[in-house]
């Protein structure tokens, strides 16, 4: 039975509004639609090939995902660049794919499709394909404790470091070994931001005490990303006596943060003290030769051949987390595909340079015109003397990247923005300086507007 493709694609683009920004939705999703599939694999129209790589690096298996839950059978997809615009030549052709949008079941990993539903763990997450590097072997070490001996080594673990830095990973490498070692333990991973919804959920159903029960049956607990509680005070209250049924049987709990608990606001000061009872240990960012590492065993991993000296130069320039190390070598990767041959260093460079490096010929105007489009209001809102929430952020963001990335100095900045003293300016600055460090969100969007200003225009 053919698939209706407005309706798939309007529930998956459903699912993936609820978990991306509103910005960036808008920016990355608007004019693409479902043309075709065949054989388990379906064909998405993209505008230009910028969203296509896009997509691809960033949010593939996300979509991939969204759609295979809907649809079962789904086990890849193309990206087709303004198919909409070709249906004669697709049907002609049968829309042939185009390799470097292929989400394979080599390159994804078809095992994201296999999660164990009793204890919400991904098999593909395991010891043996974790790289450990200085950055992250105290983690790794820590990990494999817990393993040994559950329940009283390092109870609570508490793991935290920044985004993409395999904290999930090795999480569900505890969970997956012990699964494997003791099949009668009782396993459960779950998100901070999932045990808050079942929360919910339990209370608009009347159903508490089930709610209860459930998570007080676990022999290992894992709960990633627990820097989503904060604020949330019932949540906290609930989750706190579930640890302490837990802990005083001797199960065992597992924490991920993206920083350590005293610096979480918003969290009480009692699950606070728990959190910091066991072993608190960091994944700081990789150095060099853990970046080297982690790449040559993704090339390795994904039977590719690449030449030593370009995977040294990713390792050096992209510095950040494993998770965009992986992007940039997936990008190359994609582009040697559809070339049909490798990369030179030279392209490498220049691929590197247009993807991640800011190039500071970009006007005020241009940039000005780029936030209000991805903010999807009015360019004079940024220029009116309001403290509308709508506006406010934007209008920061822009005199950040005004100043961070065009060097424009702050009475200029101010000037512009409806003669603002220069100290608004650098309040502005300040603030958005010190939000990217916390707040994921915020630096994902900023990241997607430099994509935007420096990559190719959307």
């Amino acid at each position: 039975m053919k698939l209706d493709y407005k309706k798939l694609w309007g529930d998956a683009l459903a699912e993936i509004e609820l978990n991306v920004s509103r910005a960036n939705f808008i920016t990355w999703f608007k004019n693409t639609s479902i043309v075709n599939d065949k054989n388990g694999i379906i064909y998405l129209s993209v505008p230009n090939i910028f969203v296509k790589e896009w997509l691809f690096t960033k949010y593939n298996k996300f979509i991939l995902k969204a759609i295979h839950s809907i649809e079962p059978n789904i086990r890849s997809i193309e990206y087709l660049i303004n198919a909409q615009k070709q249906e004669d030549e697709s049907e002609k052709n049968k829309v042939a794919p185009m390799e470097r949008g292929s989400i394979n079941n080599e390159q994804l990993g078809f095992s994201d499709f296999n999660i164990d539903k009793e204890a919400n763990l991904n098999p593909k997450y395991t010891f043996d394909s974790f790289v450990v590097g200085s950055f992250n072997e105290v983690a790794y070490a820590a990990a494999l404790a817990v393993t040994k001996n559950i329940g009283t080594a390092y109870n609570p673990l508490f793991i935290y470091g920044g985004v993409g830095l395999g904290k999930t990973h090795l999480l569900q490498a505890i969970g997956n070994r012990i699964k494997t070692e003791n099949k009668k333990a009782n396993i459960f991973y779950t998100t901070s931001e999932k045990f808050a919804n079942d929360f919910v959920f339990s209370m608009r159903n009347n159903s508490i005490p089930a709610f209860k029960e459930k998570y007080r049956k676990y022999d290992l607990l894992i709960v990633d990303d627990i820097q989503f509680f904060s604020g949330k005070l019932k949540i906290q209250e609930e989750f706190f006596h579930i640890f302490n049924s837990l802990y005083e049987r001797n199960g065992q709990i597992i924490f991920s943060s993206d920083k350590p608990p005293k610096h979480l606001s918003g969290l009480e000061e009692r699950l606070r003290s728990r959190c910091e009872g066991g072993m608190m240990v960091d994944i700081p960012k990789p150095e060099y030769e853990s970046r080297l590492a982690i790449l040559e065993a993704k090339v390795q991993e994904n039977n590719f051949l690449i030449e030593k000296e370009i995977l040294e130069y990713i390792a050096l320039t992209v510095q950040e987390n494993i998770r965009e190390l992986e992007g940039s070598l997936n990008s190359i990767m994609g582009q040697n595909k559809i070339k049909g041959r490798d990369l030179s260093l030279a392209e490498v460079k220049e691929f590197i340079k247009k993807n991640s490096e800011p190039i500071k010929r970009v006007t005020m105007g241009q940039l000005i015109k780029i936030i209000a489009d991805f903010y999807n209001i009015n360019e004079k809102n940024l220029f009116e003397k309001t403290r509308r929430k709508e506006v406010v952020k934007p209008r920061q963001v822009a005199m950040y990247l005004l100043r961070q990335d065009l060097n424009t100095s702050y009475p200029y900045i101010g000037q512009k923005f409806g003669q603002r003293d220069h100290t608004t300016v650098i309040h502005a600055y300040k603030k958005i300086r010190d939000s990217i460090k916390k707040d994921d969100k915020l630096n994902e969007e900023i990241e997607n507007i430099r994509l935007l200003l420096y990559g190719k225009s959307v």
